[in-house]
């Protein structure tokens, strides 16, 4: 296939083009803003492939990405391009919506222009691919998990946004007939996550010395997933998938916070031990942040019964290959704290 990714050199963007590269015969065509999650080194192991190219584009750009379109003639669009951190959408949401919600808007206009445009068999086998998240239904109490029925009820103008990007998808397939999926993920780990996250922030302020802020008492519950899993799971889902359906991607790995921030202290003090004594001691209770839901739980039965989909890594052998890529790759990361971002704290009111 021919598969055009937005948000290629971000996080989730940029595992899916390495692994379709290197594992795949498909072409692929990156487009990104690259702000300041984008990052070019995450495509480094796959730059000079001829089956790559990049485009540096807005999705909220209408011109830009009708020429991607025009230019590629992709068969396949994987929709990852979004912004995505909840404390981000606190501090500032009118880049959530133009770009969560009016890039999608875009994507979908475009989209459709193309595949009205394509011969009839490549028209058949086109599919539109829209990665989005668990945060969209809101909240879990102590028990349940979110299906793919599960009732959207966002809470931060983050999910907010993510909810109003799921409804347009769906009312361009039910109005127009594109032909798209919807992904529903849980919270993603792995190599090349901007260090704004809790994992990846607390491993390199581990590294560092630095305090290790928890929110409230770490008690909030996510799934966690490995990314190169929820990597082969998209994949699958826009070769396999049934279009109309929704699939919720999960990792089977419920961690409270405070759970996996010891456990990254633990595999840092074995894998490169701190002089100053155990990295525990650098754990710092910090104020909650406003409308932070407990618990996120995702069931994925269904991509599991449905497409074959299984998660391959564990929370314990994912997160030891997290931080083991962190050691081992401080190029990649010191540029990022040296400038774009040093771990300060955001999504605060006042």
């Amino acid at each position: 296939m021919r598969v055009l990714i937005t948000g290629g050199a971000g996080f989730i963007g940029s595992a899916v083009a390495r692994r379709l590269v290197e594992r795949t015969d498909d072409e692929i065509c990156v487009l990104d803003k690259l702000t300041y999650a984008g990052n070019l080194a995450s495509l480094a192991p796959i730059a000079k492939s001829p089956r790559f190219a990049f485009v540096r584009a807005d999705i909220c750009d209408r011109k830009a990405v009708d020429a991607a379109f025009a230019d590629f003639s992709p068969d396949a669009v994987l929709h990852l391009a979004a912004e995505s951190h909840v404390d981000r959408s606190i501090d500032g949401p009118a880049a959530f919506i133009e770009t969560n919600v009016v890039g999608t808007f875009t994507m979908l206009e475009a989209a459709l222009a193309h595949w009205r445009g394509l011969e009839a068999g490549r028209a058949k086998n086109f599919r539109f691919l829209h990665i989005s998240t668990d945060e969209v239904f809101g909240a879990l109490g102590p028990e349940g998990l979110f299906r793919e029925d599960t009732p959207y009820a966002p809470n931060s103008p983050y999910s907010a946004s993510k909810a109003g990007s799921d409804h347009l998808v769906r009312a361009w397939r039910e109005t127009y007939g594109l032909p798209t999926i919807t992904t529903n993920c849980s919270n993603n780990y792995g190599p090349y996550h901007f260090p704004e996250k809790l994992i990846p922030l607390t491993i390199l302020n581990a590294l560092e010395g630095k305090p290790l802020p928890v929110y409230g008492r770490g008690e909030n519950v996510r799934d966690w997933l490995y990314v190169e899993d929820h990597a082969a799971a998209l994949i699958l889902a826009v070769r396999e998938g049934t279009v109309g359906e929704t699939y919720n991607v999960g990792g089977r790995s419920e961690r409270r916070n405070i759970e996996v921030v010891t456990a990254i202290c633990d595999i840092l003090d074995e894998l490169a031990p701190r002089a100053a004594g155990p990295r525990r001691e650098l754990i710092a209770f910090v104020t909650d942040r406003p409308g932070h839901d407990l618990r996120y739980a995702i069931d994925c039965s269904k991509i599991e019964r449905e497409l074959g989909w299984r998660a391959q890594e564990t929370f314990d052998s994912g997160l030891r290959k997290t931080v083991q890529w962190y050691i081992d790759n401080p190029e990649w990361w010191g540029a990022i704290r040296s400038g774009t971002y040093r771990g300060e704290r955001l999504g605060q009111l006042v």
